[in-house]
């Protein structure tokens, strides 16, 4: 008889009998009914190999035609990964994955479209507005797992995309497509394959109302890539974020803009990040960060106004709202400012998010500049981590932000005092800072 149990589809718990709430994850009405199959033990030692007489080649990874995606994953596809990218409906997956397998197709490779979501006329109309028509692209419209994998053994195409992998179901399980039995089992099912036959996979994953991919998270355990695709739907620029990656750096990120032909690679994000007058303005102010490798200039603009609510409001688009409140609670307490009865808003320009320390001496500035109403000085970037006690300490890489810098015309930068000892280039004019009262007093003399 096989075994009957109930498994949580938010969070994967198991029990033996219904519960209308999880005691895991605390969600209601998630548990739903599987049967468990027998699985056959195999008695067949494995080989193992002593890893001096491993070998690979050094130039394996093919390049998808686009210089952003190729950053993002370390310098192109690798042969045999499995890929999981995930974002908001309608934000351009399909068209992305539809874009790379047209250009390995032009250079000869053989790629395999398989859809879970739509026919084969809907992709038909895609390809035609991407110039995606060539013999060597198949398309495949299923959902059946065991007949893709057939397809899969025929074609034996170098890279292939599963869209979605929640619409992909394995027929010896009883539970429907997109549960966690059913995900969990189709993901090692087709690692198993790219792993066995060298095809480069992407799957197009799902994601819930607060931005997660949907299923088990043991999903983003098994493949070796995981990519973000964010940006808003009213904007047409589009950002690709790595957060997993075992053949390349995390963190990266990739900039798109969505136009008629698809998505095109931005060349220079830096530029996409800043206004035309690049500040001059109280409220606004240049910084430099570090995406992964990449250097961006980034505008950040902040609104300090008063209010009649018991308890001000601390608002920010892009960056950490609760570091936002100890940068003004170090303001208040360092340099005698008072926030008490004012709101501050904080937006960073272009639907960036900022993650490093290296904001915080900038966000520190532009929120003085807005509360005084005086501008921080034109054609300047800042960059810098603050401490509790208002010292600036240095950050990492702050060459490579000097000379991004200069290359789009910037005059001058405010940065850690520690950084400027340690430079040996200084391809701009440098004002080194070791305290927020210094960094206040040089800025805004």
């Amino acid at each position: 008889m096989p075994k009957r149990r109930f498994v949580c589809q938010e969070c994967g718990y198991q029990s033996p009998k219904w519960l209308g709430r999880c005691p895991a994850c605390g969600s209601w009405d998630t548990l739903q009914e599987e049967v468990e199959s027998p699985r056959r033990v195999s008695t067949v030692p494995a080989r193992v190999c002593p890893i001096t007489e491993v070998t690979f080649s050094e130039n394996i990874r093919l390049s998808t035609g686009l210089t952003e995606l190729d950053q993002v994953l370390g310098g192109g596809i690798v042969p045999g990964s499995l890929v999981l990218i995930g974002g908001d409906p309608g934000i351009g997956k399909s068209t992305l994955l539809l874009q790379v397998l047209k250009n390995l197709s032009a250079l000869g490779h053989r790629a395999l479209y398989l859809s879970g979501e739509e026919s084969l006329q809907q992709i038909k109309l895609r390809a035609q507005r991407l110039g995606a028509e060539d013999p060597r692209l198949l398309v495949l419209s299923e959902t059946n797992l065991e007949a893709a994998l057939g397809a899969l053994a025929e074609t034996n195409p170098a890279v292939a995309v599963v869209d979605s992998i929640q619409t992909i179901f394995w027929p010896a399980l009883s539970s429907a497509p997109g549960s966690v039995a059913q995900v969990r089992e189709c993901t090692a099912k087709l690692l198993q394959v790219a792993k066995e036959k060298d095809i480069a996979l992407f799957l197009v994953g799902h994601v819930t109302k607060e931005g997660l991919i949907a299923g088990p998270r043991v999903l983003e355990h098994l493949v070796d890539t995981v990519l973000y695709f964010e940006g808003e739907k009213g904007a047409s620029f589009r950002i690709l974020r790595a957060v997993k990656n075992r053949f390349g750096s995390t963190n990266e990120i990739g900039v798109f803009e969505m136009s008629a032909q698809g998505l095109l690679p931005v060349e220079n994000p830096s530029a996409l990040f800043l206004s035309q007058s690049t500040t001059g303005e109280p409220g606004s102010v240049v910084l430099a960060t570090l995406e992964g490798t990449r250097p961006l200039l980034v505008e950040v603009q902040a609104l300090v106004a008063r209010t009649s609510l018991a308890v001000p409001r601390r608002t920010s688009v892009g960056f950490d709202p609760q570091r936002l409140a100890m940068l003004a609670a170090i303001l208040e307490k360092r340099l005698g400012f008072s926030f008490y009865d004012q709101d501050i808003y904080l937006n960073v320009v272009g639907g960036l998010k900022l993650t490093e320390p290296g904001a915080d001496l900038a966000v520190a500035m532009v929120l003085a500049s807005s509360r005084l109403e005086k501008p921080l000085p034109r054609r300047m970037f800042l960059f810098g981590e603050v401490g509790l006690t208002g010292e600036v300490r240095p950050v990492a890489q702050a060459p490579l932000r000097l000379k991004e810098g200069a290359r789009l015309g910037f005059e001058s930068v405010c940065l850690p005092e520690a950084n400027l000892l340690s430079l040996e280039e200084k391809p701009l004019a440098l004002i080194g800072v070791s305290h927020l009262q210094e960094a206040f007093e040089v800025l805004f003399r």
